[in-house]
């Protein structure tokens, strides 16, 4: 047990850092807690919206956790971003313990630390950890299920026993999943399982009875449908229409969102989400295809990751982090490889030399264009240099050398840890110290800070003319208007005492026109200079109230 609260205790230490100072990120983490916040404002913890329009894409799971922890602070909807962050840092937490128990389970202690300590380190887990999303609890549930599956699966292949509590944990956690990100995990246990029937066919498929399909489905089942049942008695077919049509059924017919992509995509963005131990996994990941019609968990393994991996490369629409919830599979896979003994370790055919070659440039291409980043980002953005750049380069640097393990002679354990605990801090200075203090990056707090600073009234309402971030509206409060130039010119002249207007300088004309012809007359303070990395485009933005009519 004490491993395993060791393991937690350092996937919170090296997530916390940047979850306070980092504003909130643009767009999805800024819609959820916005969402939540707004349930919480109004103790509505069924419909699910931002500002007046519902907000259907996904179910409830996540909003729940978040006014849970903001809850729990004390300040209701005034809790500050971390609070809402709260829930993904102690998922990917959980995530690296329960990747150890799924390991040491089935490769034992050593590979299972290994691919703990890789989760902890990776990139993608500590991007996700940080934003207050669905995609850290959906790992975490995944890995659950998976490693309860594994464990069933693997058991009956070797006639040993299974608790009997493992088959109902499977199911929990599916329905669990279902309410945080809907069918996701179903799909990657069911892949799983199609995978094996095919594959394994050879074998007896007694381990099928095992999860107790008719009862298991049932609980899973009666976890997701009482939420399910209430939304749409409050939504009619709005939820259905919203989260099936258009978010899930939209992505896979064409690419949503600007985020359509060809098939190759997650070829490319491995090495991004995996860094620094993308080499490592695939090398263990090469060698299981050798030795998964011999090796029940090299089957497994290989049945988690292979038809998820090929089935969203397949999809149109694709985002780096859709294919997160496979990943544990190939880290599992490196740490069985690395914890093999030198004599033991397979000798590598052409193809996989050739494959290792490509991801190791690939982990190399990755450090650069991170160390390059911690060093233009502030300088392109904010026309200065900020001396962390220089620690967080250099920790990058180590952290590749360690995890390719070029000329030494570490134990593989100890090389891991090293790559993980200097990874994990660059990317705590680059959270924490550099990010943050990029204020042009920041638009929306720059905004919210000035009109915190200028409002005459305490319930003032900020409009805004054409930047719509919902960052905005989380940071301003949820009355803050999302308008064009003649809309913003109404509210101040609906409440010229304090209504305030935020306009781009490219609409400042036809907003001062649409004033003037009403006799007003406006008065702007010095321009608000950022940069809106949604759009890639500079901004220029003053902030405006009535001086005289």
């Amino acid at each position: 047990m004490l491993r395993y609260v060791l393991l937690f205790l350092l996937g919170l230490a090296v997530l916390v850092p940047g979850i306070g100072q980092l504003p909130p990120i643009d767009r999805d983490e800024a819609r959820y807690v916005q969402s939540t916040k707004q349930m919480v404002e109004s103790g509505d913890y069924v419909d699910i919206r931002f500002q007046n329009h519902p907000r259907y894409k996904k179910p409830i799971g996540v909003y729940w956790l978040q006014s849970l922890t903001v809850g729990l602070t004390g300040e209701g909807a005034e809790a500050p971003i971390a609070a809402y962050r709260v829930v993904s840092v102690v998922a990917v937490a959980a995530s690296v313990a329960v990747l150890y128990w799924v390991g040491q389970a089935l490769f034992g202690h050593t590979a299972g630390l290994i691919a703990a300590l890789m989760l902890a380190g990776m990139f993608g887990a500590g991007f996700e950890g940080r934003l207050a999303k669905t995609d850290s609890v959906l790992l975490l549930l995944t890995i659950l299920a998976q490693g309860c599956l594994a464990r069933i699966y693997v058991a009956n292949r070797e006639e040993k026993p299974v608790p009997g509590a493992i088959v109902w944990i499977f199911w929990i956690a599916q329905g669990a999943s279902i309410l945080v990100k809907g069918p996701i995990t179903p799909l990657v246990s069911a892949l799983t399982v199609l995978f094996i029937v095919i594959f394994d066919r050879n074998r007896p498929r007694a381990w099928l009875a095992d999860l107790k399909p008719l009862r298991g489905i049932a609980l899973m089942v009666l976890i997701a449908l009482p939420w399910l049942m209430l939304i749409t008695w409050k939504s009619g077919a709005a939820f259905w229409q919203e989260a099936v049509g258009r978010d899930m059924l939209s992505k896979i017919a064409s690419g949503q969102e600007s985020h359509g992509a060809p098939p190759g995509y997650y070829v490319i963005t491995y090495s991004l989400l995996m860094w620094p131990f993308g080499l490592i996994a695939v090398i263990g990941g090469t060698h299981a295809l050798r030795r998964m019609f011999v090796d029940p968990r090299m089957m497994f393994c290989v049945a988690w990751y292979l038809p998820l991996w090929l089935l969203f490369e397949l999809i149109p629409t694709k985002l780096p982090h859709y294919i997160l919830p496979s990943y544990p599979a190939i880290l599992l896979l490196g740490g069985w490889f690395l914890s093999l003994a030198a004599s033991d370790a397979p000798k590598p055919l052409l193809w996989q030399r050739i494959l290792h070659g490509f991801t190791g440039f690939g982990v190399i291409v990755v450090t650069i264009a991170f160390a390059s980043l911690a060093i233009i980002v502030p300088v392109y953005i904010a026309g200065s240099f900020s001396f962390w750049s220089i620690p967080v380069v250099l920790l990058l640097v180590m952290a590749c050398w360690f995890s390719l393990g070029y000329g030494l002679e570490l134990a593989p354990v100890r090389r891991v840890l090293v790559a993980t605990l200097t990874a994990t801090t660059a990317y705590g200075l680059a959270y924490a110290a550099i990010l943050p203090q990029v204020d042009e990056m920041w638009v929306s707090r720059q905004i919210v800070d000035r009109f915190e600073a200028e409002k005459a009234c305490t319930d003032s309402v900020l409009a805004s003319v054409t930047y719509h971030e919902p960052s905005l509206v989380f940071l301003a409060g949820t009355k803050t208007l999302l308008t064009g130039p003649g809309s913003a010119a109404e509210h101040l002249l609906r409440d010229p005492e304090c209504a305030i207007a935020a306009v781009p300088e490219e609409d400042a004309p036809a907003f001062l026109t649409a004033l003037s012809a009403s006799g007003a007359r406006a008065e702007g303070g010095e321009p608000i200079s950022g940069f809106n990395y949604s759009k890639g485009r500079r901004l220029s933005i003053t902030l405006y109230r009535i001086t005289g009519q």
